[in-house]
C-alpha cells in the first residue's frame, strides 16, 4: 500500500536550539494503522509528530501526505484530512464539550455556513466514541483532567480527517481513562479506518494497542516494525538504560524492569 504520511531526509530544529533534533530521517506511515512512537524523554518523539503534522517547517527535506508535499496544502485542506491533538491544547473554561467538538467540524465548511446534518452526524458519532456524551453540556472548566482530554479527542474525532496524529494523549490520566483514550483510537481505527500516529511513554500500552512502534532515540528511529520484533531487552537496553525481561502477553509484550543500567 502507498504510505499515507512519507518523510525523506527530514531535517527538523528549533530557532534557539544548537542542532537539529531530528537529522536526515526518513520515516514511512503506512495507512491504516496505529504507529506508536516511543523513547526517552528528549528523544525527538514531539518534534517528529510536530514535522509530520506541518506545525514545524523543516530544515531539510520534506513530509508527503498521500504523494503531496504537505507544505503545499492551504490549511482547510489539510485540516480536513489530517489532525493534530497535542500535549496540552488550550481552550476558554466556559466552552462545553460539546461546542469544543462543534470547533472540530470548521473544515468542512465555509465560514458562514449554518451547521449542517453532515456536521450534527459527525459530532455525534464523535462524542459517543469518546465518550462523552453525557458531559455534552458541562463547560471544559468543570471537567477532571481525563474528562477534559476526553472531550478534546471528541473534537479531533469530529474533525473527521483520514490521518489522526496524537501527542502523549494518556499523559498524566488514571487508568480508566488511559484505557478510555486508546479504546477510542483503536475503534477508530477500526471503523473508519484512520491512519494514527501517536506518541506514547508507556511502552506496553505503545506495544498493546500499535500496529507498528517506531523507537527513537537522540532524534533518530533506533528500531521499527511490529511490537514483538522490535521490543526486546537489547534495544530496551541501548535505548532506555535498563536492564528488563520481555514476556509474550495476551495483549502483547510485557515489560518486567529488572535495574537501571550505568
Amino acid at each position: 500500500m502507498e504510505p499515507k504520511l512519507d518523510a525523506t531526509d527530514l531535517v527538523l530544529e528549533y530557532p534557539d536550539g544548537e542542532r537539529p533534533v531530528i537529522d536526515g530521517e526518513s520515516v514511512t506511515v503506512a495507512p491504516g494503522r496505529v504507529t506508536a512512537l516511543v523513547g526517552p524523554n528528549g528523544s525527538g518523539k514531539s518534534t517528529l509528530l510536530r514535522g509530520l503534522a506541518d506545525q514545524l517547517a523543516p530544515t531539510a527535506g520534506e513530509v508527503l501526505l498521500d504523494g503531496r508535499v504537505i507544505h503545499r496544502l492551504d490549511d482547510r485542506e489539510l485540516a480536513r484530512e489530517l489532525g493534530l491533538l497535542e500535549q496540552e491544547p488550550t481552550a476558554p473554561d466556559g466552552l462545553t464539550v460539546e461546542r469544543l467538538a462543534y470547533h472540530g467540524r470548521y473544515p468542512h465548511r465555509g465560514r458562514f455556513d449554518p451547521v449542517g446534518d453532515d456536521d450534527v452526524r459527525a459530532v455525534e458519532r464523535a462524542l459517543s466514541l469518546a465518550g462523552v456524551t453525557h458531559l455534552r453540556d458541562r463547560p471544559l472548566g468543570d471537567l477532571s483532567g481525563g474528562q477534559r482530554r476526553l472531550a478534546w479527542l471528541a473534537m479531533a474525532l469530529a474533525q473527521d480527517p483520514d490521518a489522526l496524529l496524537l501527542d502523549e494523549p494518556t499523559t498524566f490520566l488514571d487508568l480508566r481513562h488511559q484505557l478510555a483514550v486508546m479504546e477510542a483510537i483503536e475503534r477508530r481505527r477500526d471503523e473508519a479506518g484512520t491512519t494514527v500516529v501517536i506518541v506514547l511513554h508507556d511502552v506496553e500500552q505503545a506495544a498493546r494497542y500499535a500496529d507498528e512502534m517506531m523507537i527513537l532515540a537522540d532524534g533518530a528511529v533506533h528500531a521499527r516494525g511490529d511490537p514483538e520484533a522490535v521490543l526486546t531487552p537489547a534495544t530496551l537496553a541501548e535505548v532506555f538504560g535498563v536492564e528488563a525481561r520481555v514476556e509474550s502477553g495476551a495483549h502483547g509484550p510485557r515489560v518486567v524492569p529488572l535495574r537501571p543500567l550505568d
